[in-house]
């Protein structure tokens, strides 16, 4: 079994990473899904009682008898970048120097719309 960070992950992705994984692994899914799977399977195995607590936030499970690096490496592979949404919380600290960022004044609502303070100097964008 595999345990794996599943936050910002949207249920396309979701879906490719499942397709990906066909025939390797018996089972990929969030939260609810893995809940309900380790419910139902409770009387068969006490030992699944262990797991549940770990099923918080966004994770995801992996069940499998291949080797876990052959599916992490999967799991990699289906990584994407995603565009930042207003009150997401970056996985790692982030910097921007004050600085003038170029931009015209068009832009100043993506900055806004991040919670960040901008002013207008000479025609663009100024952080």
């Amino acid at each position: 079994m595999l345990h794996c960070g599943a936050g910002n992950v949207g249920s396309r992705q979701m879906q490719q990473i499942r397709m990906s994984l066909r025939g390797k692994a018996v089972l990929m899914g969030k939260n609810t899904m893995m809940r309900k799977a380790t419910r139902g399977h409770l009387e068969n195995s006490l030992a699944l009682e262990k797991r549940l607590p770990h099923i918080r936030g966004n994770a995801g499970f992996v069940f499998t008898k291949e080797d876990l690096t052959e599916i992490r490496d999967l799991l990699l592979a289906n990584k994407v970048p995603a565009a930042t949404r207003a009150g997401a919380i970056a996985p790692s600290e982030v910097t921007v120097p004050v600085q003038n960022t170029g931009l015209g004044l068009e832009k100043t609502s993506f900055s806004q719309a991040l919670g960040i303070t901008t002013k207008i100097s000479r025609g663009t964008v100024e952080i």
